[in-house]
């Protein structure tokens, strides 16, 4: 069994490559493309083309600069979306969970708000700010904004009322010395948890932000699927695949050092 002293790719708590769970990893993603070779050998290639195929199109893809100048795209309205929606999030959550007060005030609205999804915000997105980056970053902000909402919530939330009382005896008397000192410490395992899901999900939620028009690597999916190009869409989605694997390898290594202590 998989345990929480381990990585998600292959490394152990030392830092050392776990040999075992990379050769596992690779013969799966083998059987995976074996599956998919026979496969497109019954279907024709408009319905599944080939892993070679799909490879072909993604070189001539890459080498064309058309995927490269989409990934930059999407990186202008990915990045200060996930930040913004992230950094609000994560702030009232905090906010709400330490305060009866604000949770009091805060509570009917966000219960009214939260099932609204990011998509439904695109109406919004156009009428509000117009069809570019900016727009685009809105509805991955509120992409970003609920996950860290509740994760941040939810740790400040669980932190022991006994924890604040000795830092109250030690000498720690307001509310800004608790939060820093006592509060965001012991609520960080769930607040860094929330950030790394809602980087890969503010990743996935640029297909949702593109289809207003906004160029990226969601558009260029888009209009590849809209004109049947299989190949194409599948080539662009391991792009984003791969796009999520450095993303969540990177986040998730920040995350260990961080919590290294527990």
């Amino acid at each position: 069994m998989s345990t929480s002293l381990e990585t998600d790719f292959g490394t152990d708590v030392g830092g050392g490559v776990d040999r075992r769970r990379l050769l596992l990893g690779a013969l799966g993603v083998l059987g995976f493309l074996l599956l998919w070779e026979v496969a497109s050998r019954f279907n024709p290639p408009y319905v599944l083309p080939s892993p070679r195929a799909v490879a072909d199109v993604f070189v001539v893809e890459l080498r064309s600069g058309a995927m490269g100048t989409a990934l930059v795209a999407s990186v202008t309205h990915w990045l200060p979306g996930t930040v913004v929606g992230t950094t609000l999030g994560i702030a009232l959550g905090v906010t709400m969970a330490y305060s009866d007060l604000a949770d009091d005030l805060a509570t009917p609205l966000v219960r009214v708000l939260r099932p609204v999804p990011p998509l439904a915000l695109i109406g919004f997105a156009i009428a509000w700010i117009g069809l570019n980056h900016a727009g685009a970053a809105f509805i991955i902000a509120a992409g970003a904004f609920w996950i860290n909402y509740y994760a941040a919530y939810g740790g400040v939330d669980g932190v022991s009322e006994e924890f604040l009382d000795v830092a109250k005896s030690l000498g720690v008397d307001t509310d800004l010395g608790l939060i820093r000192k006592v509060v965001l410490p012991a609520a960080l395992p769930e607040i860094i948890t929330g950030i790394r899901t809602g980087i890969g999900r503010c990743w996935m939620l640029i297909i949702a932000a593109e289809l207003m028009g906004v160029p990226g690597v969601g558009r260029e999916l888009y209009t590849a699927s809209q004109n049947l190009s299989v190949d194409a869409v599948l080539a662009y989605i391991l792009l984003m695949s791969l796009v999520y694997l450095v993303l969540d390898t990177g986040v998730g290594a920040v995350q260990n050092r961080v919590l290294a202590w527990q």
